[in-house]
């Protein structure tokens, strides 16, 4: 850690360069002797990277940004909240800290607070913000998280753990015994330390494999942020042997759409023919794979097993994308034409043979305007098109 970076004509000099072309300054050099160009750059991407991601971080004097990497992997400051608030006691340990932003958030619902992180610059930077944000209850520790927990004779109220999905020998992994630390080798110790587990994942996480790779999962949460899922979280709970209950939630900028299920819920859809109004669910319940949950608890009708679009006659809150359906086709590409008088829509294809480029080409529909059409599949196994405005 540098601490030149931290003179207040260096910091102003990385404010007033957030909007230049880094490539350019790069060639310009740096102006400072003790801090290089590099170094520049580094903080002005990383702070340009946390405006919209990590206000609080982003709005503080004097905090120190570590590499680029450090705030592309770490968590939202939206999606820390929400995980901050499944969970609270006297004492929580991140055994993976990253650069911290989870930790914040656990501090506001825990009254200690540690913070391990194997990377010693990445340890003594978060440490410095952290004094910058004035927390006062999150203690930093240089280590490797389960090494540490097997040092101290401490228990914990919960164990937060996000693990690294890179691995030296075989690159980018998506099973859990092939990340960085091996959480399903040591869910036993981990066990001895605590009641309950938190553990981050990737969206790209089956949740069948990681289910049969863990014990004791209570709760999955699927979090989606304006339809894009960027979190799978999975609550551990020691013992814990009742049905596992999923969780879905898209936080948009208006409002937020939950919808929650248990799992291997012994459930069937409702078919039907497109009524009146067409639904296309979220992001977070497409992950979860409760296409059934969602046919019974919104009494709403499925339109092919497969497809994943529902329908009803009268118009419900749906947690999804909801239209007004003003057309139903079979898929005929010269009726489609006769039918659009702007050559403009919105494509989607769901559970359909073609994809949206060859749809356009061979119908010439250019896309936007304010028509969404859905090409699907019905029960009956013919292609539609179901041509809707937005509601």
């Amino acid at each position: 850690m540098n601490t030149a970076i931290l003179h207040p004509i260096v910091q102003q000099f990385i404010t007033d360069n957030l909007k230049s072309n880094i490539t350019k300054l790069i060639l310009r050099g740096s102006p400072f002797d003790n801090v290089s160009i590099q170094e520049l750059a580094n903080q002005i991407v990383a702070k340009q990277k946390s405006e919209q991601k990590l206000k609080i971080w982003f709005s503080t004097k004097n905090i120190y940004y570590p590499a680029k990497i450090s705030i592309e992997q770490t968590s939202s400051e939206i999606t820390a909240n929400y995980k901050s608030k499944l969970i609270s006691g006297n004492s929580i340990i991140d055994i993976t800290g990253g650069f911290g932003v989870d930790c914040l958030y656990f501090s506001k619902q825990f009254k200690n607070v540690i913070h391990c992180e194997i990377n010693k610059d990445l340890s003594v930077i978060v440490k410095h913000n952290y004094q910058q944000l004035n927390v006062k209850n999150i203690v930093t520790v240089y280590n490797d998280g389960i090494t540490f927990l097997k040092k101290i004779d401490t228990n914990f109220d919960c164990i937060y753990i996000d693990p690294s999905r890179r691995n030296d020998l075989k690159g980018k992994v998506f099973l859990l015994k092939d990340c960085l630390p091996n959480v399903p080798k040591n869910i036993d110790f981990l066990f001895t330390k605590t009641n309950h587990i938190l553990l981050k994942n990737s969206p790209i996480l089956d949740i069948s494999s990681a289910i049969s790779e863990l014990k004791f999962v209570k709760e999955i949460h699927i979090v989606a942020i304006k339809n894009e899922v960027k979190e799978v979280l999975l609550l551990l709970e020691k013992n814990y042997q009742k049905k596992i209950q999923i969780k879905t939630v898209n936080i948009q900028k208006e409002d937020v759409q939950k919808f929650n299920f248990e799992l291997k819920e012994e459930v069937n859809s409702n078919y039907s023919e497109p009524l009146s109004y067409l639904y296309e669910p979220n992001a977070a319940i497409l992950k979860s794979g409760g296409f059934h949950q969602i046919s019974k608890q919104l009494d709403v009708f499925k339109l092919h097993q497969h497809s994943h679009l529902y329908t009803s006659a009268k118009l419900i809150d749906f947690p999804g994308r909801s239209f007004k359906i003003e057309n139903v086709l079979n898929y005929d590409k010269k009726k489609l034409k006769k039918v659009l008088t702007d050559k403009k829509a919105n494509i989607t294809t769901r559970n359909f043979p073609k994809t949206v480029a060859q749809i356009r080409k061979e119908t010439n529909i250019k896309d936007g305007g304010t028509t969404y059409i859905f090409f699907t599949t019905d029960q009956q196994n013919n292609l539609k098109s179901i041509i809707c405005s937005k509601r």
